[in-house]
C-alpha cells in the first residue's frame, strides 16, 4: 500500500481523509500548514500528496513549487473549496497531477486515489526501466571501450558505425575519426584483407580465427587474427558487422619458437593450446603469483603444478601437496594449519601443517573447491596476511609460501550460489591456467601414446612396440571422459592383457571396445563384398604382407585371418 500526505487547514477534512484512505490500507500522515508539511518532506517522500491551496500561512502552489524544484518523485493532486480556471491552470503548470473540488466525497476520494497511484506506479516502473537502459547503456559502453582487441562496427553498406580506443593501439587510427567512412577509406590499402572479411560477414558467413600478417610500412610488422561476426537485432534482423583484430604478433613469434616443443617437465603436448599452456607456466614460473589451475579431471592439474614450482626461484624447497576434498572440515583444518596438544580428542601430540611445512616454498591445494567457508576465511587470511594460527593456540605463525590451487567445478557459478568466498576466489584467481580436456586437443594424443607405451614397457618389463591401426582410431575417435588418466589406465590395461608384441582391440577396457562397436561393424558390413579373388590379388600386391593387404582392403588383419581361414589359403 502507499504513503500518502494529506496537507489541509481543516482539521475535518484531514480527520476525514485520513479515516477514508486508512480503511484501504494506506499509510496516512497529516500536516495543517506549509511549515509542518516541508517538515515532514525533508525526511519522508510520500507517493501521493494531497494539497489544499489555501492554507494559513503561504499558500499550497508555493508547497507545490518546492515539490517541483526538489524533483520529488510523489504526485500532487490539488484540493480546494474555491474552484476557479485561474487556479487549477496554475496548479497544473506547477506539476500538479489532478485537480478536484470540496466537497469531496469517499467514492470519489478513492477513485482519486486509486488512478493516481496506478499512475503513479506506471511512472516509477517507467523511471526504472529508464534507469535500466541507461545503466546498461554506460555498462556496454564500458565494456566495449575495455575490449583489448579492437573492436570495429559496421552497417550494411560497409560504413563504420563506432570503433573502440583500442582500435588506436592495435591499428593505429583515430577512433573518432572512423565513424562513417568506408570501409576501404577507413582502413586503407594496408587493411585491404579486413574489408574482405567484414564482406564475407556481410553475406551470411562469420569469419573465425583468420590469421593476417601485416607487413611493416612506417610501423612495426603485425600478426593479427580476425573474428567478424554479423550484427542482429532483437529480431534476428542484419544490420551489419562487428569486426575484432587481436595483436598475436608476440605469441607468433613465441610459436615459431617453440614448434619443435612437444614436451614440457612431465606434461606431453604440440597442439596449439599446450603450447600456450607451456609459455604460460614459464611465465608464471618466475613470479610468486597465486595460480588457479581449472580444467576437467584427469587433464594433469597436479603435473603443471609440480612444473610450476620445479621451474621456479622456490624450486629448491619443498612442493606440499593436499588434497582438500578428501578430509572432513576439522582434518583439513588441523592438515592445513597444525594443531597443537590437546586440542581435540585425540590429539595427543603437536602437529605440524602443511603450511608450515611449505614455508619458502610452494603448497598446491587441490578440490579447492571443495572446502568448507570456515576453512575458506582461514585461507583467506594466509594469502592475505601470510600467517595463521593452529588449532587450539593463540600464537600466530608467519609463512612465505606460494599458493597454487586447482580445481575441476565452476569455482564462479560456486561465488555466484554463495557457495565460495567471492574474495578467496579472486585471491586465488591472480592467473587462472585452464588445460583442456583431451578431447579438445585429439593431435597430442600419438605423442602419449608413444610416451605412456615407453613408460610401461619400462615399468612391466613386456616389449611391445606395436598398435594395431584399428586401436589407433579408437584412441582418436573416443571421446575420453576421464582425460589423460583414463588414456593411461587404457595403456596400462592394454600392457597387462597383451601376450604378444602388439596391442589389439581385444586388450583395451570393455567401454572403449564398446565405443569401438560402429567402427567393427562398420567392417563386418564389408565382408560379404570380400571375395577370394580380390583377397588372392591383396596378397600378391602386397607381396603377402597381410597387415598391408588388410589396410589396402580397409578390413583388420583378423579379418584377414579368418578369410583366409574360410578360402583355405593358409600356409
Amino acid at each position: 500500500m502507499a504513503c500518502i500526505l494529506v496537507v489541509d487547514d481543516e482539521e475535518s477534512i484531514r480527520i476525514t481523509f485520513r479515516a477514508f484512505l486508512e480503511r484501504e490500507g494506506h499509510t496516512v500522515h497529516v500536516a495543517e500548514g506549509y511549515e509542518q508539511a516541508r517538515r515532514f518532506l525533508d525526511h519522508t517522500v510520500p507517493d501521493l500528496l494531497y494539497l489544499d491551496i489555501l492554507l494559513r500561512g503561504p499558500s499550497g502552489l508555493e508547497l507545490l513549487k518546492h515539490v517541483r524544484e526538489r524533483q520529488f518523485s510523489c504526485l500532487v493532486v490539488v484540493i480546494t473549496g474555491e474552484p476557479s480556471l485561474e487556479s487549477a491552470t496554475e496548479a497544473l503548470r506547477l506539476g500538479a497531477h489532478d485537480y478536484i473540488s470540496k466537497p469531496i466525497n469517499r467514492d470519489s476520494l478513492l477513485h482519486s486515489a486509486r488512478v493516481t497511484l496506478k499512475h503513479k506506479a506506471l511512472q516509477d516502473e517507467k523511471r526504472q526501466l529508464e534507469a535500466e537502459k541507461e545503466w546498461l547503456r554506460l555498462h556496454l559502453e564500458a565494456m566495449f571501450q575495455s575490449i583489448s582487441s579492437a573492436v570495429i562496427t559496421f552497417d550494411q553498406d560497409m560504413r563504420v558505425i563506432r570503433a573502440n580506443a583500442a582500435t588506436r593501439t592495435i591499428l593505429g587510427l583515430d577512433p573518432d575519426r572512423l565513424p562513417g567512412q568506408l570501409c576501404a577509406l577507413a582502413l586503407g590499402e594496408r587493411h585491404e584483407a579486413f574489408c574482405d572479411v567484414v564482406r564475407r560477414t556481410l553475406r551470411q558467413a562469420p569469419v573465425r580465427e583468420f590469421r593476417v600478417e601485416l607487413p611493416a610500412n612506417g610501423r612495426p610488422a603485425q600478426s593479427l587474427v580476425l573474428d567478424c561476426s554479423p550484427m542482429q537485432d532483437a529480431q534476428r534482423r542484419h544490420l551489419g558487422a562487428v569486426l575484432l583484430a587481436r595483436d598475436i604478433t608476440r605469441l607468433a613469434g613465441l610459436e615459431r619458437a617453440l614448434k619443435e616443443r612437444t614436451s614440457f617437465r612431465k606434461i606431453i603436448g604440440k597442439s596449439k593450446e599446450m603450447q600456450e599452456i607451456f609459455q604460460l607456466v614459464e611465465d608464471l614460473s618466475k613470479t610468486d603469483t597465486s595460480v588457479l589451475i581449472t580444467g576437467p579431471s584427469g587433464t594433469g592439474k597436479e603435473l603443471v603444478a609440480e612444473a610450476l614450482h620445479a621451474n621456479g626461484p622456490r624450486a629448491s624447497q619443498q612442493l606440499v601437496k593436499v588434497n582438500c576434498s578428501a578430509l572432513s572440515e576439522n582434518l583439513l583444518e588441523s592438515e592445513l594449519f597444525g594443531h597443537v596438544r590437546g586440542a581435540f580428542t585425540g590429539a595427543v601430540r603437536d602437529k605440524v601443517g602443511r603450511f608450515r611445512l611449505a614455508h619458502r616454498g610452494t603448497i598446491f591445494l587441490d578440490e579447492i573447491g571443495d572446502v568448507s567457508p570456515k576453512i575458506q576465511l582461514n585461507l583467506l587470511r594466509v594469502l592475505q596476511e601470510k600467517e595463521f594460527e593452529r588449532v587450539g593456540d593463540t600464537e600466530t605463525i608467519k609463512v612465505d609460501v606460494r599458493v597454487i590451487a586447482a580445481t575441476n567445478v565452476d569455482l564462479r557459478e560456486k561465488v555466484r550460489r554463495g557457495e565460495f568466498r567471492e574474495d578467496l576466489f579472486y585471491r586465488l584467481k591472480v592467473v587462472e591456467l585452464q588445460l583442456p580436456a583431451l578431447k579438445n586437443r585429439r593431435e597430442d594424443i600419438p605423442l602419449l601414446l608413444d610416451h605412456f607405451m615407453a613408460l610401461f614397457s619400462r615399468q612391466l618389463g613386456k616389449h611391445i612396440h606395436e598398435v594395431a591401426e584399428e586401436v589407433q582410431t579408437v584412441f582418436m575417435d573416443y571421446h575420453w571422459p576421464g582425460n589423460i588418466r583414463e588414456f593411461r589406465h587404457a595403456i596400462e590395461h592394454a600392457f597387462i592383457l597383451c601376450r604378444s608384441n602388439r596391442i589389439e582391440l581385444e586388450h583395451l577396457p570393455r567401454e572403449i571396445r564398446e565405443a569401438a562397436l560402429p567402427i567393427t561393424a562398420a567392417c563386418a558390413g564389408a565382408l560379404p563384398l570380400l571375395d577370394e579373388s580380390s583377397l588372392r590379388d591383396a596378397l600378391v600386391r602386397t607381396g603377402g604382407n597381410k597387415a598391408k593387404a588388410a589396410r589396402l582392403l580397409g578390413i583388420s588383419r583378423q579379418t584377414i585371418y579368418r578369410k583366409l581361414e574360410e578360402f583355405g589359403l593358409q600356409e
